[in-house]
């Protein structure tokens, strides 16, 4: 399975949503930064996304998928597994 990094705050909706897909296909296992409280973490994750200030923002292997309306579209469209399982 395909490495992922997801960038979270707390409380967030969509970062719960996001996670609960990823769980229900099957990972076990991903990189989860918490940039509530950590201004160097945000800048991270908004250099890592072009500019995306906005959570979860998802990165699957060498991917930056979005968030989480962008990977439930690519599951929609099929391309989902695919990229979990390193055939992007």
């Amino acid at each position: 399975m395909a490495q992922i990094t997801m960038y979270t705050k707390m409380l967030c909706p969509f970062c719960s949503r996001a996670k609960k897909l990823l769980k229900e296909k099957g990972v076990e296992q991903m990189e989860e930064i918490d940039i509530t409280m950590s201004s160097k973490r945000r800048s991270e994750m908004m250099e890592r996304a072009g500019g995306a200030h906005t959570v979860p923002q998802i990165f699957i292997g060498g991917t930056h998928v979005g968030g989480c309306d962008e990977l439930y579209e690519m599951d929609r469209q099929g391309k989902l597994d695919g990229l979990l399982a390193g055939r992007a």
